[in-house]
């Protein structure tokens, strides 16, 4: 009944469309002025006595979004429970050349009207501001009841949703906008760590853990292959006291079982694995037969691999042993106070965990609870601890001049732009002063993660987010943080 109602209706535009009264007809200013007072007084300052007065007993609401509204009851209800609870203005604005009104007569007696056209709907923010928020077609079904006007049908459809511009001076500074800005991006939760001249400067947390739950400043985050520089670290600080050395063979404390018959094994040592020329895929897994292989001469090209990081970690917990865990507590998480960074899960993890989400916003994947380490993945920390982190590095790591210049030197070429050091790829030229910068990624399926290092300005930033479309939170951050360096960033890895 309701659909053939709204067939009926449209079917009455159609055939009217040629008995379109004149804009300067009586029924034209009457319609308009019942307009006026139903939206201008009623809508716009949520007047329920204009509402009360001029919508028919027998009103009935059609909207493409929020469906059937059935009765003139239940549309005030809606309008005192929604409309005049706002914490902002609400305000109708109706496109006057898209205006058109047609008479409903019976037998030459005037007894309605259909009323057409496009309109606008604002908000008005407390401190005035004024935004628009969606735009709409409507007919209204205009009734004389009584010798009176009233509303008796009214559809609204065709709505096309605006965003409100964001303010970019509080973004990533106040709450509630940057988490509107998150919520345009189906990003639930972003963490961000800045630097500046060496000293922390900015530590937020914005959003959700998942729809409903707010994420707190001490979130644990898996950052995905943001372990990498911590296992290089863990190498490099036992490289810089000389319990281990940057070129030696490592064969001697561990050979995978995969390899330990082919002749290249020999040839590995923690420079090689640190700047991703051992060889190896990314993962065994990926190979055929799920046996780890060399696919190239360790040593002569570049070829990013989470098994060479894996590979190290065997190393070092054979040479040492001990766990990775133990060996960077010791030597980074304990002098630094990272207390909440953990390449295990820990059950008091959960109700502080970022959730990974897929693209679609609120799907989540399962949780990953690894109960043993992985040195190229995985990790589990906080903003704050991976930014104190950072921090260390931009001031030096307490590594001598020579070993932190093998860091950031070119170990191997990725391509015109950029070139691997140890555990950190090299962006180079991001500035007219042909100044470089320290990157590192971690993505998986619900994370994407990333750490910015300008030695030379001694900035440091650090991105967290838990979405397939976190990526999309990168850039802005990048551009507020860094300003020209973000953008000579920007270009270098837009060429790759």
């Amino acid at each position: 009944m309701k659909k053939h109602f709204i067939l009926i209706l449209l079917l009455f535009i159609t055939i009217l469309a040629n008995a379109q009264v004149e804009k300067s007809s009586k029924l034209n200013k009457t319609i308009k002025e019942k307009d006026s007072l139903l939206f201008n007084i009623g809508f716009n300052n949520c007047d329920i006595i204009q509402f009360k007065e001029l919508v028919s007993d027998n009103f009935e609401f059609y909207h493409d979004q929020a469906g059937i509204t059935k009765s003139k009851a239940e549309f005030i209800q809606k309008i005192e429970n929604g409309l005049c609870k706002l914490d902002y203005k609400p305000k109708r604005i109706i496109d006057k050349k898209s205006l058109d009104i047609f008479p409903l007569n019976n037998n030459g007696v005037l007894y309605g009207a259909i009323q057409t056209g496009t309109h606008s709907f604002y908000a008005i923010e407390k401190n005035k501001e004024e935004y628009l928020t969606s735009e709409a077609k409507f007919t209204h079904l205009w009734i004389l009841e009584n010798g009176s006007w009233k509303l008796s049908k009214g559809l609204s459809y065709d709505h096309k949703d605006i965003d409100r511009p964001i303010d970019s001076k509080l973004l990533f500074s106040d709450k509630e906008e940057t988490e509107r800005w998150l919520e345009q991006k189906s990003i639930p939760a972003l963490g961000i760590g800045y630097i500046e001249d060496g000293k922390i400067k900015q530590i937020s947390v914005f959003g959700e853990l998942e729809k409903g739950k707010t994420a707190p400043k001490n979130t644990i985050w898996n950052v995905a292959s943001l372990a990498k520089p911590i296992t290089a670290f863990v190498a490099l600080k036992l490289i810089d006291s000389g319990k281990l050395s940057l070129d030696e063979d490592l064969y001697k404390y561990y050979i995978d079982p995969d390899i330990i018959n082919d002749p290249r094994a020999k040839k590995l040592t923690a420079r090689i694995i640190l700047s991703h020329q051992t060889g190896f895929s990314n993962w065994r897994g990926n190979n055929e037969n799920g046996k780890l292989s060399f696919e190239f001469e360790p040593g002569t090209k570049y070829q990013y691999s989470g098994e060479g990081f894996e590979y190290l970690r065997k190393v070092l917990e054979k040479k040492f042993n001990k766990s990775i865990q133990q060996l960077a507590d010791e030597l980074i998480f304990k002098p630094l106070k990272m207390f909440n960074t953990n390449f295990v899960w820990k059950e008091q993890y959960e109700s502080r965990f970022a959730k990974w989400h897929t693209e679609k916003g609120g799907e989540l994947y399962p949780i990953l609870k690894n109960n043993t380490a992985n040195g190229a993945d995985d990790l589990l920390t906080t903003i704050e601890d991976y930014t104190t982190f950072v921090n260390y590095l931009v001031n030096g790591a307490g590594l001598s001049k020579n070993l932190f210049k093998e860091i950031v030197s070119e170990q191997v070429r990725i391509n015109d732009f950029k070139h691997f050091g140890l555990g950190w790829w090299i962006d180079e030229n991001i500035n007219s002063n042909k100044d470089f910068a320290m990157v590192h990624g971690g993505d998986d399926i619900g994370v994407h993660t990333i750490a910015f290092i300008i030695p030379k300005t001694k900035q440091g930033l650090i991105i967290f987010t838990n979405s397939d479309n976190g990526t999309g939170a990168f850039q802005e951050v990048l551009l507020k943080y860094l300003e020209e360096n973000g953008q000579g960033i920007m270009e270098v890895e837009m060429k790759r």
